[in-house]
C-alpha cells in the first residue's frame, strides 16, 4: 500500500470529493498543506466550501481531470471500475488509496484515535462525544458523517492528539483503521450486498476489535447477542455498557419531558452516579449517551463537563431533525433506512407532542428492501399513517422484483393505514390534503426523501 508522508505534502486528487466523508478528508489535507483537487457530479455547499479553501474541483468526471502533477488518487467503494478518472489513474500508474486507507493513515498521526462503529448510531454518537470533547477543551480533530452545527460542518481540524471518526463496516472499510479506542454500538444484519450473513458481519467486527493495541480499549454494547465473542482472545481493555446493571455503564429511571426530551440515571458498576439530561429524544439515544460517557471518562473528562457537553447536543443533520411547521403540522426528517432504526425513530416520536404520526418512507436499495421486506413492514406499522415513495436505487440496477407498492400492501395487511404514490409531487399534494393541525410528519430514508418536507415548507 502507498504510504503518505504527512511531513512532505503532495498533490492528492479525490474522485467523488463532494461526499460527506471524502470532503472532510480533503479538508484535513488542505489544513496540513497538501495540494488538493477532486471531481464530482455537481456543485454543492461542501464542494463550494472546499473551493473557498483552495481545492481545485472539476464538475463531471473525465480522464482529462487526471493531470500529470497528481501524486496520489483517492476513491471510494462506490466508484465503478469503469470510471474514466480511475481508469486514467491506473493507466498513468499513479498510486491510489481507498477513502478508508487514507483515513487509516491519518489516524496513525494521533495518540488518541477514537473510532465509532456499529450498524446504527455512528453519526449521532460521534457527534455526542465531539460535543463533550469540545466542552472539555480537548481541541479534537473531528470527522463526522453528517453536518454538526457545533463545528459548522462535517470536519474540524484541531491541534491535539485526539481524533474521532466514524468507522463503517461496509466493504470492511473499518479494517483499514488504526484506533486506540474503539466503540461497537450494535451489530445487526445490513449491507447484505457485501456480507454473506450475520456471522460474516460479526467476524468483521471481531477483526475490527482486534486492530486495537494491547493498551487500547474496546467499549462495547453488552446488549449485543453473545457480545463476549466479539473480543474473545483479545488482550485490549474492555468496557461494557447496556440496559443491564451488570454492564459497567447502564441507565435507570428513563423519563421524558413535555417536549419529548429524555433523561436518565447514570449507573456505574451497579451504583448510581448522576442524573443525565439530553436535548434529543428516544431510548436509543440513552444507549448512545452511555457509550459517550464511557469514552469521555476514559479520557479523564470530569462528569460535569460530560453532562454539559451531552446537554448541548441537539442532534445532527437528518437525525430526527426539526424542519419546520406547516398549517400546524410539525415536519421532522430522519435518515433511518434499516428496520431497527425506523422502529427506534417511530418509538421516539411517540414521546414527541402530536395527534397523528405520519411517516413518508423511501426504501434505500432493492437489496436491503428484499432482505428485510417483512421487517420493514412491521417497523413502519408503528406509525399511524405510512406513505411510500419509490425505492431509491443508489448503486443498484437490478430491482430483484421489489416495489414500494408491494411494501405498502404488506403494511396495510398489518392493519396500518398505508399508501404508495409514484412521485414526490403526488406525495406532497396528498399530504397537504390529509395531514391536519397537530400532526407529526416524518420524512424518512437515506435517499432524497428530505426534499418532500422541504418542498412543503417552501
Amino acid at each position: 500500500m502507498y504510504k503518505i508522508n504527512f511531513n512532505h505534502p503532495i498533490h492528492i486528487h479525490f474522485i467523488g470529493i463532494g461526499g460527506i466523508s471524502m470532503s472532510g478528508l480533503a479538508e484535513i489535507l488542505i489544513e496540513e498543506g497538501f495540494t488538493v483537487s477532486g471531481s464530482d457530479s455537481k456543485k454543492t455547499p461542501l464542494t463550494e466550501h472546499l473551493e473557498a479553501n483552495g481545492a481545485k474541483i472539476f464538475y463531471g468526471q473525465k480522464s482529462d481531470n487526471i493531470t500529470n502533477d497528481i501524486d496520489c488518487v483517492i476513491y471510494t467503494a462506490a466508484i465503478n471500475r469503469t470510471n474514466a478518472e480511475l481508469m486514467e489513474a491506473v493507466a498513468q500508474k499513479i498510486p491510489m488509496l481507498t477513502r478508508a486507507e487514507l483515513l487509516g493513515q491519518i489516524m496513525k498521526n494521533y495518540d488518541n484515535a477514537i473510532a465509532i462503529s456499529g450498524t446504527h448510531g455512528k453519526t449521532t454518537t460521534t457527534s455526542m462525544i465531539s460535543h463533550v470533547l469540545l466542552e472539555g477543551n480537548l481541541d479534537p480533530t473531528i470527522s463526522v458523517g453528517g453536518i454538526l452545527k457545533a463545528i459548522g460542518g462535517n470536519i474540524r481540524v484541531g491541534n491535539s492528539e485526539t481524533f474521532i471518526t466514524e468507522a463503517c463496516e461496509y466493504t470492511n472499510s473499518f479494517l483499514s483503521f488504526f484506533p486506540k479506542i474503539s466503540v461497537i454500538l450494535n451489530i445487526e444484519e445490513d449491507h447484505l450486498d457485501f456480507f454473506k450473513d450475520i456471522e460474516d458481519i460479526r467476524h468483521s467486527f471481531h477483526q475490527f476489535a482486534s486492530l486495537l493495541p494491547e493498551d487500547g480499549t474496546l467499549i462495547i454494547n453488552a446488549d449485543i447477542h453473545n457480545y463476549e465473542e466479539i473480543f474473545q482472545g483479545l488482550s485490549c481493555n474492555v468496557i461494557t455498557y447496556g440496559s443491564s446493571a451488570s454492564a459497567d455503564y447502564s441507565a435507570q429511571n428513563i423519563s421524558y419531558d413535555d417536549k419529548g426530551l429524555v433523561s436518565f440515571d447514570l449507573v456505574k458498576h451497579g451504583t448510581f452516579c448522576d442524573r443525565i439530561s439530553l436535548s434529543v429524544t428516544g431510548d436509543h439515544n440513552v444507549s448512545n449517551a452511555l457509550a459517550s460517557v464511557a469514552v469521555s471518562e476514559l479520557l479523564d473528562i470530569p462528569m460535569d463537563t460530560i453532562k454539559h457537553g451531552l446537554l448541548s447536543f441537539t442532534g445532527t443533520d437528518r437525525r430526527f431533525e426539526y424542519k419546520g411547521e406547516l398549517n400546524g403540522v410539525t415536519i421532522v426528517d430522519d435518515y433511518a433506512h434499516h428496520p431497527t432504526e425506523i422502529k427506534a425513530t417511530l418509538k421516539a416520536a411517540k414521546h414527541y407532542p402530536h395527534k397523528d404520526l405520519w411517516c413518508v418512507f423511501q426504501p434505500h436499495t432493492y437489496t436491503r428492501t428484499k432482505a428485510f421486506f417483512h421487517e420493514f413492514a412491521e417497523a413502519l406499522s408503528h406509525a399511524d399513517h405510512v406513505v411510500l415513495a419509490d425505492i431509491y436505487a443508489a448503486r443498484e440496477t437490478d430491482t430483484l422484483g421489489m416495489t414500494s407498492k408491494g411494501l405498502a400492501e404488506e403494511i396495510s395487511n398489518l392493519g396500518t393505514d398505508s399508501y404508495y404514490l409514484p412521485d414526490f409531487a403526488s406525495i406532497e399534494s396528498f399530504l397537504k390534503d390529509h395531514c391536519t393541525s397537530g400532526d407529526l410528519l416524518i420524512t424518512m430514508g437515506a435517499g432524497d426523501v428530505v426534499n418532500i418536507g422541504e418542498d412543503l415548507l417552501k
